[in-house]
């Protein structure tokens, strides 16, 4: 049986800046929720913080900052998506928030239209977008055929880059989650790097 978010998360993760001493030239904004904040583990053992490892051995200059929120819907990203942008003006956005609004039962066009406006005022700030794909439970039915369906619907519209599933090779494997079947362990943060990876690659100069 697949795993998935638990979206009765509630703390901030708060806003992290990942980097090498010296300061980069350029900044990855990872905007998700408590599969990107690292809920349940080490702070540096968490996908963004191996992304900032990652691109500190491969020479390529940039900050990642995460402002993932535990627990975040894409309502709330929308309403806070214009002040990270002010602040921390990123070259590249991952966009990785969804989750919650499933587990949730949210309609499909508030997702649609809500990733499309946070994907919208990136691209505005001349930022290159990759959202990141999000399932929900089979037995959801119809629902989780469309809720998958949205990410690469507005992906094409918006023409940004797209990884399909967050939890791609995780989301099966029971070992990789913590004690409350929900939250992928310390162990399963190098796969979702990997998968985000794919996607994130061709966007870095």
């Amino acid at each position: 049986m697949l795993r998935f978010l638990n979206c009765r998360c509630l703390l901030l993760a708060g806003l992290l800046l990942l980097a090498p001493t010296v300061q980069a030239a350029r900044t990855i904004l990872i905007f998700g929720d408590s599969l990107s904040a690292g809920y349940g583990i080490r702070q540096d053992a968490a996908w963004p913080a191996l992304l900032a490892k990652r691109l500190h051995e491969k020479s390529l200059d940039y900050n990642v900052v995460n402002a993932s929120i535990s627990g975040e819907t894409t309502s709330g990203g929308r309403a806070r998506i214009d002040a990270a942008l002010s602040r921390y003006s990123p070259q590249v956005v991952v966009l990785a928030l969804g989750a919650n609004d499933g587990l949730r039962g949210l309609p499909l066009a508030q997702l649609r239209d809500n990733l499309t406006a946070i994907v919208a005022s990136a691209q505005s700030r001349k930022a290159r977008v990759l959202l990141v794909g999000q399932r929900v439970p089979p037995n959801y039915g119809a629902y989780a055929i469309g809720f998958h369906d949205v990410f690469g619907a507005v992906a094409r519209a918006r023409k940004a880059a797209l990884v399909d599933f967050l939890l791609d090779g995780v989301a099966t494997q029971p070992k990789l989650f913590q004690a409350d079947n929900l939250h992928p362990t310390a162990e399963a943060q190098p796969l979702l790097l990997d998968n985000v990876w794919r996607g994130l690659a061709p966007l870095l100069e």
